[in-house]
């Protein structure tokens, strides 16, 4: 016992008798300076415009997967499955976007390719300037939208902005093409929810039916019918179905 506090009564006396420049550890703290200078010649400018027009892109970057991508309608539907098979945080929201991101990914890697073919690609080996890249990279994109756009959605849009009809799909103006493609979407989504909901409203039914006949009227007909809704779903192997269906429902130019 002696020793063990003889120890300790080294140790910090040697921590007091340290002197306090042994414990000062020079870091190398780092300064940042903007500034705004004249530009010597007009090509300074131009980078200085592509780095802000990058910058913004990269802001709108959500977005743009959101609503120029297949990930609206496959987000929705995973929705309506869940809320049709009564379970509300099963699959988590993270699992549910990340599979929806994923397949999002599957679907557009046609567009996506053609995109880094034909514009991203050739604009980083200086072949082409930005906007040839642009036109480039807004040529698929205009394509897969039009191929999944309901031609009434789309003169909604037009005729709204009192603009003149487009005689080919390449006169159509990505501003009035995209929210077209949204709500053609989300139309899409809906109509595959409805369809989905179906055969889960049925077994609800029938459970509740059985359990009033019975005369059980306190038990929730939920908690019956939950089980048998995930039976079907299994024993029909739903999420291959759903996923195939939605895959093939899709026209990838």
């Amino acid at each position: 016992m002696k020793k063990q506090k003889f120890v300790l009564f080294l140790i910090f006396s040697g921590i007091f008798f340290i002197p306090s420049s042994a414990f000062a550890v020079s870091f190398p703290i780092p300064s940042i300076e903007l500034g705004v200078k004249a530009a010597e010649n007009p090509s300074e400018v131009a980078i200085a415009l592509e780095i802000l027009a990058l910058l913004t892109i990269l802001t709108l970057a959500p977005a743009i997967l959101i609503l120029m991508t297949s990930f609206t309608r496959i987000v929705v539907v995973f929705h309506f499955l869940r809320q049709g098979m009564g379970i509300q945080t099963s699959p988590p929201n993270q699992v549910l976007v990340g599979l929806a991101l994923f397949m999002t990914f599957f679907v557009m890697k046609p567009v996506w390719t053609d995109v880094y073919e034909n514009a991203l690609d050739p604009y980083l080996n200086e072949k082409i300037n930005y906007q040839e890249a642009y036109f480039n990279a807004e040529k698929p994109l205009k394509k897969f939208m039009l191929a999944n756009t309901r031609e009434k959605d789309l003169a909604l849009f037009i005729s709204s902005a009192k603009a003149i009809k487009p005689q080919t799909k390449e006169d159509v103006n990505i501003l009035h093409l995209i929210p077209a493609f949204v709500i053609s979407e989300l139309k899409t989504a809906f109509i595959i929810g409805f369809m989905i909901y179906i055969p889960f409203i049925v077994i609800d039914m029938v459970v509740a039916s059985v359990l009033l006949s019975m005369g059980m009227m306190m038990l929730p007909p939920i908690m019956i019918s939950l089980p048998f809704k995930l039976m079907l779903f299994v024993l029909v192997d739903g999420w291959n179905l759903l996923i195939g269906s939605m895959i093939k429902s899709f026209v990838v130019p």
